[in-house]
This record gives C-alpha cells, sequence and structure tokens, in this order.
C-alpha cells in the first residue's frame, strides 16, 4: 500500500497540533452543515451521519456538531457553502482531484489555481481526470487488529467488495451503501481501524519518485491547508520510504 490514503494516514499521526486541530474542526463544521441541509437526522442521512462520526473521532464539542446541524438545517442563521471539484495534475502525471466547500467560488478558484502554479501543478477542464475515480467506502486497519480470513469474512459477509494487505496492513473497500453496514460490523468484533472513509478511489495509479515525488506531496499538503478544501484525491503509487521520509520532515 504506497497510494495516498497511506501517506493521509501517516501525516495524521503527526498532526496532534492545535491549530492544525482547530484547522479539521473548520473543514468538518463546514461538512455538517452542508449535509444537514438534507436533513438533521444522522439516522436517515447517512452524509450527515459520516460527517458526525468523523467529528467524533476529531473529539469535536457535541454542541460544535449540534450548531453546525441547526444552520443547515436553516434553525440558526448561516453562511450557504457550495460544493465544487476541481480536477488537475502534479509533477509524473500524477491526477488530482480536489473537493472544496466555499462561498465564494470565484475566489477558490483563484486562490487554488495559484497554488497549483507553484507547486508544479497545474489546474484541468472538468471531465480531465474524474473519470478515472470511482467513490467507495475504505478502511485501513492494521493486521495486528485481527486474523486475515476472519476479517475478510467479517467484512464480505457487511457487504464490502475486496480486501487487500502488505507487510503491516489491511485495506477493505466497500460501495458506498455498505460503508456504515462494514463500520458497524468491524465495531461489533472489537476492531478498530486506522482510518475509515469514503473516498474516491483511483482505477490505476502512477509511480512516481525522487524529486518528482516529494513534489507531489508538498503540493497535496498545501492544497489540503486550504480553509475551503474538504478532500484532494491521487492517484500516485511512491514508495514507502518516501512517505515515511517526508512525514518525519514535517
Amino acid at each position: 500500500m504506497s497510494g495516498h490514503s497511506k501517506w493521509k494516514t501517516n501525516k495524521a499521526k503527526k498532526s496532534a497540533a492545535d491549530a492544525k486541530k482547530g484547522a479539521a474542526y473548520t473543514k468538518i463544521i463546514k461538512e455538517i452543515t452542508v449535509a444537514a441541509r438534507d436533513g438533521g437526522n444522522p439516522d436517515t442521512n447517512p452524509r450527515l451521519r459520516t460527517a458526525i462520526a468523523r467529528a467524533r473521532e476529531l473529539n469535536m464539542p457535541s454542541d460544535n456538531v449540534k450548531m453546525a446541524i441547526k444552520r443547515g438545517t436553516g434553525e440558526l442563521p448561516g453562511v450557504v457553502y457550495e460544493t465544487v471539484m476541481y480536477e488537475g495534475y502534479a509533477s509524473g502525471g500524477v491526477a488530482i482531484m480536489i473537493e472544496c466547500l466555499t462561498d465564494n467560488k470565484n475566489r477558490t478558484t483563484a486562490e487554488l489555481r495559484n497554488i497549483m502554479s507553484k507547486k508544479g501543478g497545474n489546474m484541468a477542464g472538468a471531465g480531465s481526470v474524474a473519470w478515472m475515480f470511482t467513490k467507495k467506502g475504505y478502511f485501513l486497519i492494521e493486521k495486528s487488529q485481527a486474523k486475515e480470513e476472519d476479517l475478510f469474512n467479517t467484512v464480505i459477509e457487511a457487504g464490502a467488495e475486496d480486501m487487500k494487505s502488505d507487510d503491516k496492513n489491511f485495506e477493505i473497500y466497500t460501495p458506498v451503501a455498505s460503508f456504515e453496514n462494514v463500520k458497524q460490523a468491524l465495531t461489533e468484533k472489537g476492531i478498530k481501524w486506522q482510518d475509515a472513509e469514503l473516498t474516491m478511489v483511483p482505477s490505476s495509479t502512477v509511480k512516481v519518485t525522487g524529486g518528482d515525488a516529494k513534489q507531489v506531496l508538498g503540493l497535496i499538503d498545501a492544497l489540503e491547508e486550504h480553509d475551503d478544501v474538504q478532500q484532494v484525491y491521487a492517484n500516485f503509487d511512491i514508495p514507502d520510504e518516501i512517505l515515511e521520509e517526508v512525514a518525519s520532515e514535517e
């Protein structure tokens, strides 16, 4: 496993600083607010349920969550956010998709274009790379958590479609509709995950090494630090030693 999901997990272990936590709170509050437009009950709103689960993982105070839901449902006044997806390329031909929530699309577009330009990437037209990605549920689980056969049977019965492994971890992929079922099955078995999210999975990856690899990771970091960026998806395949080296430098 040498792709974007592992990079995110490596970084997450090192990003406990208050400033980064504050930025994470801002992003998840936006997501909860937008998700709540389709109803403030998480039992009947899967997007809201997933967003609240992420907030809990970040130890966000419950009052913050409740206020964000009320802004989304219109019970409280608040900013109106628009979901915008940008597409582009990084060094080495790596495809990138950038998911944003913004109250000013023109400003966000200009700022992201500037980041891409400074960090060796370039924006592309709608549809240029989106065809390479499919939305799926994703879990990353350390091998110490479960025996492979037992884990495979648990997640497949819950609706997962694939499970992969490397020396240290299991990766589980699910259809969007089965994500919560698989999460519940893992919880019931007492199996903890390092990462659980709805993400965009690439159909193929691009191997990147050396200076290009570091430039790609630098671009993604810069994009993820932008307040309007909720998620960045990429199809790079970078050797583990480079991922770990760059993560340790932060």
